[in-house]
C-alpha cells in the first residue's frame, strides 16, 4: 500500500473549527522539540548539573515516560517517524539524504482538516535535498517518487543556503504556516536568517561557510564546534522559534481556533554555540564526564571500533572519539548552556499559554529527535552507534484531562502521532506503527509494547565512504538491547545488570536466539506487506 493518497497542495480546508460536541471545545496541541538532546540532559531525569525549571515544571504536570525510543537515531528518520507514525523503511526517509514525500499521511493533516490551524516553527529537517535520494542519484537529472519541483516548489522548500523566502505548499505536510530555522551553530538560513537580519544582525557573522574559521569568539582549542556566536541571543534560533511560536498562538487564538504548532528548537545539536550569556552559564571544570569515559570498546563491533579511534569526524556532523575528559567537559558546558536557553524559551510560551487562558485546554508534548554520545564510551556525536545515549530520548505529555505521573514502559518516538491523534478525538491512518499511549495515561503501570524496534540505514554511497554498516537494526525490551548490522556483527547488553551497556554478551550467546528471533518478528510486523496495517483514517 502506498504511503498516503496525493493530494492537491493548494487545497483548502473549512475556515471553521471542527464540531466535537455542544459547549466541547477540541484542546490546542503544542509539541515542543530539540534536536539531539539525550534523555539525561533535562533536570527532572535526575541531572543534578542542569537547572531546567520550565521543563521541570511542565514534566511535574505531565507523564513523563523514562523509557522512549527512537524509531531512528537520525534527524529526518526520526522527525518524519513522530509525524507520521510509520517506519523509516515505510516512510521512505531512511537517511538524512531523503525527503519524505509530499502526499505522506501525517497526524497534522486531520487536524487541519477538521478546522485547526497548523504551524511549524524552526527545524524541520523533513526535507534536505530537492531529490527523492539526492545521494544515489548524484549526476542524474529525473527526480525520484513522483516529485514535481515545478508544481511543488521543494527546491525553495527548506533551503540551507541564501535568505530567499522559501515558498513551500500551502499544505506542508499538513502545516498551514511554516517559518524555518535551516541550520545550526551560529549559521542561519531560512526565515530565521531573514529574520534576524531585519533585526539588525551583520550577514557577514551569520552567512558563512561552517568551519573552523567561522566567526565566533572564545573558541575551545581543544574542538572547533563549542564557541560563542558573534550576535546576541536575541538573535539566535532559539529566541526566533520561541517569538515566531508566539505569534502563531496569538492569531490563531484571535481567529477563535484551535491550533497545533510544531515548536522545533534547532539546538542542543552541534555546533554548541549558546549565545551572549548562556555560554557561560556553567564552566567546564565543574563538569563530569560520564562513567563510561575511557571505554576501549574492544569488543564492538569494527565500524565502532573505527569510529571510536578517529580523533575528529572528518566531516563536522560525523561521530569521532575522544581521549581528552578536558574536551567532553567543555562540550557538556556549552551544551547545557544551550538547554538552559531553551528552557528559558519554553518557559516564555508556557508562561504565554496562561497568560491568554488557554493552558487548561492544550496538550503540551516535549520530546527531541534523538540523543547524543556526549563521552559515553569515549564517543561524540551520533549515527551507527545504538547505544542508549544515542537511543533514549526525553518525552513528556501532559493532557487536559490527566494527571502528572511517570511510567517505566516501553514508547517510542512512532507513539506521538496516534497519541495526538486520539486525544483530539481523531483517528489514526492506515500504516501507523505506533500505538497510542492514552492507556498509559490512565496508569502509568501498563504497557502498550513487549519490544520496540529500531533501524538505522544509510545510503551505500555514504556507507562507503565513512566506513560503516549500510544496515542496523536494534531491538530493545524491558531488560536487554539487541543490535545486528549488515556486515554480521551483533552486540548484546543485559540491562539489568548493565544498564551503562559496558559488557557485550554476543560471545556468550546470552539470550541470542530468543532476541534475533523477536527482532526479526519486529522487523516482518512493520512491514506494509507483512504487518502493520491495521487502521484506516478517519473519512
Amino acid at each position: 500500500m502506498p504511503d498516503a493518497v496525493r493530494r492537491d497542495p493548494a487545497a483548502s480546508v473549512d475556515d471553521g473549527p471542527p464540531a466535537e460536541g455542544a459547549g466541547r471545545r477540541p484542546p490546542n496541541v503544542l509539541v515542543v522539540i530539540t534536536d539531539q538532546q539525550r534523555a539525561d540532559h533535562v533536570g527532572f531525569a535526575g541531572n543534578p548539573d542542569l537547572r531546567t525549571p520550565n521543563l521541570d515544571a511542565l514534566a511535574a504536570r505531565s507523564t513523563v515516560f523514562d523509557r522512549a525510543y527512537v524509531a531512528n537515531p537520525v534527524c529526518s528518520p526520526n522527525r518524519s517517524s513522530i509525524l507520521t507514525g510509520r517506519m523509516p523503511s515505510s516512510h521512505g526517509v531512511i537517511f538524512n539524504d531523503r525527503a519524505l514525500p509530499w502526499g505522506a499521511e501525517t497526524f497534522v493533516r486531520p487536524l487541519r482538516e477538521a478546522g485547526y490551524r497548523t504551524a511549524l516553527i524552526g527545524k524541520s529537517h523533513l526535507q534536505l535535498s530537492v531529490d527523492r535520494e539526492m545521494v544515489p542519484r548524484i549526476g542524474r537529472d529525473a527526480c525520484a517518487d513522483g516529485f514535481d519541483n515545478s508544481v511543488y516548489g521543494w527546491e525553495f522548500a527548506e533551503r540551507f543556503d541564501g535568505d530567499e523566502d522559501p515558498t513551500p505548499p500551502a499544505d506542508y505536510y499538513g502545516f498551514d504556516h511554516v517559518e524555518f530555522a535551516t541550520d545550526h551553530g551560529a549559521r542561519m538560513a531560512g526565515h530565521h536568517l531573514r529574520w534576524a537580519l531585519a533585526k539588525g544582525a551583520s550577514r557577514d557573522d551569520v552567512v558563512h561557510p561552517m568551519g573552523p574559521d567561522s566567526p565566533g569568539d572564545r573558541r575551545s582549542p581543544r574542538w572547533w564546534q563549542i564557541y560563542r556566536p558573534p550576535y546576541p541571543a536575541e538573535l539566535h534560533c532559539t529566541a526566533f522559534v520561541a517569538e515566531r511560536t508566539l505569534a502563531f498562538i496569538d492569531e490563531a487564538t484571535s481567529q477563535d481556533r484551535p491550533w497545533m504548532a510544531w515548536m522545533a528548537f534547532p539546538d542542543p545539536h552541534h555546533p554548541l554555540t549558546p549565545p551572549g550569556k548562556w555560554f557561560d552559564r556553567h564552566r567546564a571544570e565543574d563538569m563530569t564526564p560520564p562513567d563510561t569515559f575511557g571505554d576501549p570498546l574492544d569488543d564492538a563491533p569494527p565500524h565502532i571500533r573505527a569510529i571510536r579511534a578517529r580523533t575528529d569526524g572528518p566531516l563536522w556532523v560525523m561521530p569521532f572519539g575522544v581521549d581528552d575528559p578536558g574536551l567532553v567537559r567543555e562540550a557538556l558546558a556549552a551544551t547545557y548552556g544551550m538547554i538552559e536557553f531553551i528552557d528559558a524559551e519554553v518557559g516564555r510560551v508556557l508562561d504565554h499559554l496562561e497568560q491568554i487562558g488557554v493552558a487548561d485546554d492544550t496538550i503540551v508534548v516535549f520530546t527531541s529527535d534523538h540523543g547524543e554520545m556526549m563521552g559515553d564510551h569515549s564517543l561524540m556525536l551520533k549515527g551507527n552507534l545504538h547505544y542508549q545515549g544515542v537511543l533514549r530520548v526525553p518525552l513528556t505529555v501532559a493532557a487536559p484531562g490527566f494527571g502528572p505521573a511517570r511510567s517505566t514502559s516501553l514508547v517510542s518516538s512512532l507513539d506521538i502521532a496516534p497519541t495526538m491523534l486520539e486525544l483530539c478525538g481523531l483517528r489514526g491512518h492506515r500504516g501507523m506503527h505506533g500505538e497510542s499511549l492514552r492507556p498509559l495515561l490512565d496508569d502509568p503501570t501498563v504497557s502498550v509494547h513487549d519490544h520496540l524496534l529500531v533501524e538505522d540505514d544509510v545510503s551505500p554511497v555514504i556507507a562507503r565512504l565513512i566506513g560503516v554498516p549500510a544496515r542496523m537494526r536494534t531491538l530493545m525490551t524491558a531488560d536487554a538491547r539487541f543490535a545486528r548490522d549488515s556486515d554480521g556483527f551483533e552486540q548484546v547488553f543485559d540491562l539489568d545488570s548493565d544498564p551503562a551497556e559496558t559488557t557485550d554478551r554476543s560471545d556468550d550467546g546470552w539470550r541470542r536466539d530468543e532476541l534475533h528471533t523477536a527482532l526479526i518478528d519486529s522487523m516482518m510486523a512493520v512491514d506494509d506487506v507483512g504487518g502493520g496495517i491495521s487502521r484506516d483514517r478517519a473519512g
